[in-house]
């Protein structure tokens, strides 16, 4: 299969670096020329156009920082869907809002294509190392056509149901990752106040029950004090503001959400939507007067699992491809 990519970013460039090491036939674009360079000194062609690359190949994937990014990718009279073959997939790997991605998804069924949503979760040091989890919500033969590349993009592969219902548990799962940011910054902030020593904390929390993804990766560059995760407060606020818009359709009286909510805006406010997410630990460093920082922390978080060819995850309790 060709495959053309649209969106190189901090997550779009790591995936489609998976595929160009892998030897997969890849064709990318970004509006940023500079950021396809790397891929083009190694062998990947140049997309012309969103159209072109549809025109050409099998599957095109955009992903992009908005839905409103996405939507001008797909409707634009250069875009995807003006040259969209027959049989051709759109795979949005964006985080999304569903009835967006549904929305688009049914001008690809409608010019004769397939649509998957297949949102990525894990942060960017697994999308570098081809050990990302997936989310899948398509057709299951959609899925299983897909599937030989997912393996190639991600470890972990999880149909989850038509599409949009990936983007749906997405949004669930960022926003999961946020209240356990912001609950962390608490921790670590007051443990500091309390007289704790920093890196004991982290080791008690690492070894508890109050352990996490979260702690592991961001609580790692919180106390570094570089707060580089690859990740803005900007994309934050999206990813938490498309969950409670879930909520609010299907009246869900949710209370830690809106409280989450506005201590974000209120990071975006205070240091700008492209300051670094962990940086939301600011708040309270300021208001306590005092630095949230331990040695011994590394700046970035890298992956140091070997690289796995993906296979797919079946839900506790049901058969695959059920």
């Amino acid at each position: 299969m060709k495959i053309g990519f649209i969106g190189l970013g901090n997550v779009g460039g790591k995936l489609a670096g998976s595929l160009l090491r892998n030897g997969l036939d890849l064709a990318v674009r970004d509006l940023d020329r500079d950021a396809a360079r790397p891929f083009l000194e190694r062998g990947a062609a140049w997309g012309e156009s969103p159209k072109a690359m549809a025109e050409a190949c099998d599957i095109v994937v955009t992903c992009l920082p908005s839905p409103a990014a996405s939507a001008v990718a797909m409707e634009a009279p250069d875009g995807v869907l003006a040259g969209l073959r027959e049989g051709g997939i759109w795979v949005e790997m964006s985080t999304t809002d569903e009835a967006e991605v549904r929305r688009l998804g049914a001008k690809v069924e409608a010019g004769g294509g397939e649509a998957a949503d297949c949102p990525v979760s894990g942060g960017c040091h697994r999308a570098a190392t081809g050990n990302i989890a997936i989310f899948a919500g398509c057709a299951r033969t959609t899925f299983e056509r897909l599937l030989p590349v997912l393996a190639v993009l991600g470890r972990r592969i999880l149909h989850t149901g038509p599409l949009g219902s990936a983007s749906v548990l997405k949004a669930m799962t960022n926003y999961l990752a946020t209240a356990n940011l912001l609950t962390l910054c608490e921790a670590l902030a007051t443990m500091k106040k309390a007289g704790l020593d920093l890196n004991t904390t982290y080791e008690a929390i690492r070894i508890s029950s109050g352990n996490s993804f979260v702690h592991e990766t961001e609580s790692q560059v919180i106390l570094n004090g570089s707060r580089d995760i690859a990740f803005t407060m900007d994309l934050v606020a999206k990813d938490i503001g498309l969950f409670q818009a879930i909520a609010d359709r299907h009246g869900v009286p949710l209370e830690i959400s809106p409280v989450a909510i506005g201590v974000v805006e209120d990071g975006v406010r205070r240091y700008g939507p492209r300051e670094r997410s962990p940086n939301i630990v600011r708040r309270l460093e300021e208001a306590c007067g005092v630095e949230v920082l331990a040695p011994g922390f590394p700046p970035e978080i890298t992956d140091d699992e070997p690289e796995e060819k993906g296979r797919e995850v079946t839900p506790k309790g049901r058969a695959r491809g059920v």
